[in-house]
């Protein structure tokens, strides 16, 4: 229900991103998982007193990603969107898990009382930095189905960032996009080709055309540039709200705040 009030109510809804230290077997791991959680839960503080629309809880610095996430990983998101959670009960939150641990995302999104997923590869295969990543919409949603979680919605990613796609370079992302929504998708996400980097306005364009379920844009957009992305529902960002715009940097209050006061006035 917090979703689809968000659809319903906002134009171009904004989920900020909580991108979370290190988790404990990442090579950089460095802080206690309370001090991971505590983190956290600032960085949602932020966002929630900037007024942002929904929150994202991310591994983002467990880099490099593996396909092989373990259950320290599983268990640890749980814990920090419980702890969100139960601070924010009426705000949609979503979970990614990198890199492609789309079941253990909705495993933890069903346990902390979640709306979403964000999925990476759930229509088509690529090659990705972290190796070959095979479609996975048929699984996902059996496993969604098994365990009851079907209020839980997916955003997928649609020609990936950080991927080849010259096996499917025969395929629009139109075509894709539709992929995903005859595969019921609940979303699609479209992006530029790494983290941060501007999405193809005219992408945006042709896969909004084409679909009837909501387009995310899900990197690259900023307070310079919002205004050719309005067409989308929504924004996911990360990295633009950070000092200097750089993903791993603090939270920028100011730059959240300036972002939404000029959103406000574009909804208008």
């Amino acid at each position: 229900m917090r979703l689809q009030r968000l659809w319903a109510s906002v134009r171009c809804a904004v989920l900020g991103v909580v991108h979370l230290r290190a988790l404990p077997g990442a090579p950089r791991h460095s802080l206690s998982v309370p001090q991971i959680v505590e983190k956290a839960c600032e960085e949602a503080a932020v966002y929630m007193e900037a007024g942002i629309d929904g929150l994202i809880v991310e591994n983002m610095h467990d880099i490099p990603y593996s396909p092989r996430v373990g259950p320290e990983v599983t268990a640890i998101m749980a814990a920090i969107c419980v702890a969100v959670r139960q601070s924010y009960p009426s705000l949609p939150l979503g979970v990614q898990m990198l890199s492609a641990a789309n079941q253990q995302a909705m495993a933890v999104a069903l346990a902390t009382d979640a709306d979403f997923i964000r999925a990476e590869g759930f229509v088509f295969s690529q090659i990705s930095d972290e190796g070959f990543l095979d479609a996975c919409a048929s699984d996902l949603l059996r496993y969604r189905k098994q365990i009851g979680a079907e209020n839980i919605q997916i955003f997928a990613d649609i020609k990936k960032k950080h991927s080849s796609h010259a096996l499917t370079a025969d395929v629009s992302i139109a075509e894709t996009g539709r992929a995903a929504e005859f595969f019921l998708a609940d979303g699609v996400i479209v992006t530029g080709i790494a983290t941060g980097q501007e999405t193809d306005p005219a992408q945006l364009k042709e896969v909004k055309e084409a679909l009837k379920i909501p387009v995310l844009v899900g990197s690259g957009v900023s307070y310079e540039n919002m205004e050719q992305y309005m067409a989308a529902d929504g924004f996911i960002i990360g990295s633009h709200f950070k000092k200097a715009g750089y993903w791993a940097n603090e939270l920028d209050t100011e730059r959240i705040k300036k972002f939404m006061s000029k959103i406000h006035q574009l909804r208008k």
